[in-house]
């Protein structure tokens, strides 16, 4: 049977189909950083009382003030009055209902008036004067508590980021990451871009072997290594009588974790580059290093780009190495090692945490960003040879 429908019908169909996937993964990935920032901006009685969606809308919250107490109370007309404002005097609040019950907050629109038995009557208008009246003395030194529900405008706020900066530490653990990130991600690229050129054009006994002993390490887990690195470390360090735990060490360390993966990858898309290229070259009489420099480097920028993205995102995330090769100093100390510490004892402050993520994520996306068109080119190079 005949499949219903024009060509043309059935490939828009598909590519709309494929587009709408993309936008929901897009989405469902994009919508955890989005709710981030827009926390990271909102003062903390927002922030409990309502989600980051509702951040752009006035949101409903339940408050509770006291009147006047029998200080407060003067005569008008044979009647004792108590009045007064349960808000601020330059408060944009406005009142919608009001209740003199915990259980019912709402049980009165703004401007209606609750009766007594004794006489006596209350009214709260919207802008929070409130007015009682009664033919006999109130007695009571604190006044009577009333419950009301009020309707807060969207309000955006610095204030988190600039505690956060100024008070918590941050900004030095800013600094300790990119003195950490930045060389260690440079120097494995320099190593394995020289180790990948050697793999894919430089002709030496044992390449083989030696190329699938590299790709073997891809499996070996970094917790198995940590340990007896770091007791090489020590060792290293009472030799030389020298701390272990210091800039240098993670940065060697982070090296040698991301060689293999780096040196794989960078090994596939050089040994992908035109033969003729690399042949003409030589008969010219260019070496190796020249090669190398002229011609195979600024040809796998994208590869090079693409190794830079993993290696740069792993390194500024990570926990685990920062804590076993680095000290807890304020000139040691990193980001995610301090969100941790802000974890621990300010649980309880969301827009300070949401404000702190916010700021170490920020750096990973302005890189994912600026390097993205080289990602996947970089990454599937090599994998089909033509």
């Amino acid at each position: 049977m005949k499949k219903k429908g024009s060509p043309l019908i059935r490939f828009i169909s598909g590519r709309m189909v494929t587009h709408l996937l993309l936008f929901l993964l897009v989405a469902i990935w994009t919508a955890p950083t989005l709710g981030l920032l827009v926390s990271s901006f909102r003062d903390k009685e927002q922030l409990i009382i309502s989600g980051w969606w509702s951040a752009f809308r006035s949101s409903v919250q339940y408050k509770y003030g006291r009147m006047g107490g029998a200080d407060d109370q003067i005569q008008e007309n044979g009647k004792y009055v108590i009045a007064g404002s349960l808000l601020d005097e330059n408060s944009l609040l406005k009142i919608r209902a009001f209740g003199d019950r915990v259980k019912t907050p709402d049980a009165y629109k703004a401007g209606d008036t609750i009766s007594y038995k004794d006489g006596a009557t209350f009214s709260l208008a919207a802008d929070g004067s409130y007015r009682w009246e009664s033919p006999v003395s109130y007695e009571k030194k604190r006044g009577k508590r009333i419950y009301y529900v009020v309707r807060v405008p969207p309000s955006f706020t610095m204030d988190n980021y600039r505690e956060i900066m100024a008070q918590r530490g941050i900004g030095r653990s800013f600094i300790n990451t990119l003195t950490v990130t930045v060389p260690a991600t440079i120097i494995p690229i320099m190593i394995a871009a020289f180790a990948a050129y050697a793999f894919s054009w430089m002709k030496f006994p044992g390449r083989q072997v030696l190329f699938v002993v590299v790709v073997g390490l891809l499996v070996v887990p970094l917790q198995m290594s940590l340990i007896p690195v770091l007791r090489m470390y020590n060792s290293i360090g009472e030799f030389f009588n020298v701390s272990a735990k210091s800039y240098l060490g993670i940065w060697l360390a982070h090296t040698g974790f991301g060689l293999p993966l780096a040196i794989y990858l960078l090994r596939n898309y050089m040994s992908s580059l035109p033969r003729d290229i690399i042949e003409s070259a030589k008969m010219a009489g260019a070496s190796h290093f020249q090669i190398f420099t002229r011609i195979v480097v600024p040809l796998s920028v994208p590869a090079l780009a693409s190794f830079a993205i993993f290696q740069f995102l792993w390194v500024w995330n990570d926990l685990l190495v920062a804590l076993v090769f680095l000290g807890k100093r304020d000139d040691q100390i990193v980001l995610t090692s301090k969100l941790r510490e802000l974890l621990g004892s300010f649980g309880g402050n969301w827009e300070i945490l949401t404000s702190s993520a916010f700021i170490s994520i920020i750096v990973p996306l302005i890189v994912f960003f600026a390097l993205q068109r080289y990602f996947v080119r970089g990454l599937i190079a090599g994998s089909v040879k033509e």
